[in-house]
């Protein structure tokens, strides 16, 4: 060994690796050196197939409620604005369980946790499938825990993605993964109204799903590895790290982090339109069928909603070209232009605002242009899942990645999607207290409670341009080969290099 590392030992201390005196007769620890892992490329495409085909169940359970709506709301008696509660309720659950399943996804077993959110969320679901109208805040709490069991996938899936590709590879697969959010919440609508057309009852649609989310829990536990944090980056790009910080340590990190801070209120106001018009958006075109004559209105269940069969097939249609157009754009621009991926963000959800007004004023006049400016909106907002998912991991340094996860999906769900359905519903239960009671002025009253989504999301766009003038920075600091979680102090690269940092653990510092 060198006499440069025989004078002193690197050792953990409060602020990272600190040099120390041996002693008499003591002798240095051997340097600790990152886990070599290995997969064949073929295995980590199997995992990505296997997370992304329970990605779509994801989000199938996040929206068959809304192909059903008009039945259950018949079933319980439940009003606009309870019916919007119970979007509420499962995300709130949701965003309440996050941070939780974050810190156990950054400490413990990924596939454990993950494997017990879908047992939860599965088993939640068929259950409700028996609850009696009478017992109809037994539906509530049903929605919540299928929401607590939705929050460990979300939050971890993304992260272990991360952790198995590097570069475009990642953007590739993470853009596949994300397609399944509309194509998910598209067959969630088409399965429950096609379900309840098949079979005369709406509670089947909530039957079938947990016998497909049986063969993902097995698909999960055979065939998906649990990488190292930051495994990817070890072996093509970067450096992991060493010690384990403490949550609180990871969420101080994560506040000064600028770009990860303005990306996740771009999240939130993306997370409040699409919250709205998922949940509200087939009911909103029944009535505007209805008020165009093209459809009775609906007294007693089953209610036939087209519209729950059109809308889901709108949302597959543009989810998927949206998130291919939207990776492909910012796979290319972002080796030309620094911050392009904050900046297609910001110009699709500029640009989604006026579609979606457009879609609203005109759904009285013509059904037809409310469909396309619909369509187009939709698909500028699938622009963004999977750049914000790929702005997030190479903003955030490994270890990190699934608090950084839960704390984005928290903040987005709580001042998004957990308020915007029922917002949505109580405005447009108090406007229609104040008006006639006609199917006319029912459907003016949800137009109009709608529209502040178009100002919602224009601010999202102002979010993420500021989230460009952050990016290269808290990129360039989250690849820092640093033991501990990065803070805004700049590190004395004298330092590093005297504790044996930069030119490789143990490595020698002596010189020639």
């Amino acid at each position: 060994m060198s006499g440069g590392m025989s004078a002193e030992c690197p050792e953990p201390g409060p602020g990272g690796l600190q040099g120390q005196s041996p002693g008499p007769g003591r002798q240095c620890p051997p340097p600790i050196t990152p886990t070599s892992w290995n997969l064949p490329p073929w295995r980590a495409y199997v995992a990505a197939a296997v997370l992304c085909y329970i990605n779509l169940l994801n989000y199938m359970n996040w929206f068959i409620i809304a192909g059903v709506l008009l039945d259950i709301q018949e079933v319980f008696q439940i009003s606009d604005n309870h019916a919007g509660l119970l979007q509420t309720v499962f995300v709130s659950c949701l965003l309440l369980s996050a941070p939780v399943f974050g810190y156990l996804g950054d400490r413990h077993s990924r596939k454990a946790t993950m494997s017990f959110g879908i047992l939860l969320w599965s088993g939640a679901g068929l259950s409700s499938s028996f609850i009696s109208p009478r017992y109809s805040w037994l539906f509530f709490l049903s929605r919540g825990i299928v929401g607590t069991g939705s929050a460990s996938y979300s939050t971890i899936a993304p992260t272990v993605l991360g952790d198995l590709f590097v570069r475009d590879q990642r953007t590739r697969v993470l853009a596949i993964f994300y397609i399944f959010i509309p194509v998910g919440s598209g067959l969630g609508y088409v399965l429950g109204s096609a379900v309840t057309m098949l079979t005369g009852n709406w509670r089947w649609a909530l039957r079938i799903m947990p016998c497909l989310e049986a063969v993902a829990l097995i698909l999960l536990i055979l065939l998906v590895p649990d990488p190292p944090r930051g495994a990817a980056e070890t072996q093509g790009e970067g450096a992991a790290g060493g010690f384990r910080s403490s949550w609180c340590e990871d969420v101080r990190y994560l506040g000064k982090n600028w770009s990860f801070v303005w990306s996740t209120l771009g999240v939130t106001a993306m997370a409040f339109v699409t919250g709205a018009l998922g949940f509200w958006a087939p009911k909103f075109l029944l009535e505007a069928r209805v008020v165009h004559g093209l459809q009775p209105p609906c007294f007693q269940e089953p209610c036939s909603n087209p519209d729950s069969l059109i809308f889901g097939a709108l949302t597959i249609m543009t989810g998927v070209i949206g998130v291919i157009l939207g990776a492909e754009a910012a796979r290319r621009y972002k080796k030309v232009i620094p911050g392009a991926e904050p900046l297609i963000c910001a110009s699709s959800l500029l640009a989604t605002a006026p579609c979606l007004y457009l879609a609203l004023v005109l759904a009285p006049t013509t059904l037809l242009a409310s469909y396309v400016f619909l369509g187009l909106g939709e698909l500028l907002l699938s622009c963004n899942w999977a750049v914000v998912a790929d702005i997030l991991l190479s903003v955030v340094v490994p270890r990190c990645r699934g608090t950084a996860e839960a704390l984005q999906i928290t903040v987005g769900h709580i001042l998004g999607d957990a308020g915007s359905p029922y917002l949505t519903g109580l405005i447009s239960s108090v406007l229609r207290a104040r008006r006639p009671d006609s199917y006319l002025q029912r459907f003016l009253s949800l137009q109009q409670s709608f529209l502040c989504c178009a100002f919602v999301i224009a601010l999202g766009g102002g979010c993420f341009l500021l989230t460009a003038l952050y990016l290269e920075r808290d990129e360039t600091r989250a690849w820092q080969p640093v033991t501990g979680t990065p803070d805004s102090k700049d590190v004395d690269s004298n330092d590093l290099e005297r504790q044996g940092l930069l030119s490789g653990a143990g490595a020698s510092t002596e010189e020639p």
